[in-house]
């Protein structure tokens, strides 16, 4: 007895595969484009980090994921950490600025992570998309600064 389908043998073509992952592609070229002139300012950087969970929560609202007080209550607490490290990331010099605000997007970019993994709240290429933009923006922001 198998438990596999007919089509399970059948290669993959390594075009299919690509456009499959075209949050990546995407996003790995906004990282590019963002950064080939070196750092952006901190404030838009920091404002960016407080601003990507407001994403998560527009998302999560408009597809009825928010449901129950315990996923908004993650949201929201991850709407107050992004932002609390965004406020710390402009309160301090700038170059340890760099430094908090790239750690910030780097958790970021774990919060996509987890949430690309559960399928809940946002679509997952999106979620896929933002944690290649968040990890590939820290590392690019600790490379730069």
């Amino acid at each position: 007895m198998t438990t596999g389908s007919a089509h399970d043998d059948v290669p993959v073509s390594p075009f299919r595969r690509l456009a499959h992952r075209w949050p990546t592609i995407a996003a790995v070229a906004l990282v590019v484009v963002t950064f080939v002139d070196g750092v952006p300012p901190l404030g838009l950087l920091a404002g960016l980090l407080a601003v990507m969970p407001v994403c998560y929560l527009l998302f999560g609202a408009f597809r009825g994921e928010l449901r129950g007080s315990r996923v908004l209550a993650v949201q929201f607490a991850g709407l107050a950490a992004f932002t609390a490290v965004a406020l710390l990331a402009l309160a301090v010099d700038e170059t340890w600025g760099l430094r908090v605000v790239a750690v910030g997007w780097l958790a970021h970019g774990v919060w996509d992570v987890v949430h690309h993994r559960s399928g809940r709240v946002v679509p997952r290429a999106w979620s896929e998309w933002c944690a290649v933009v968040d990890l590939g923006g820290a590392l690019a922001i600790l490379a730069l600064a």
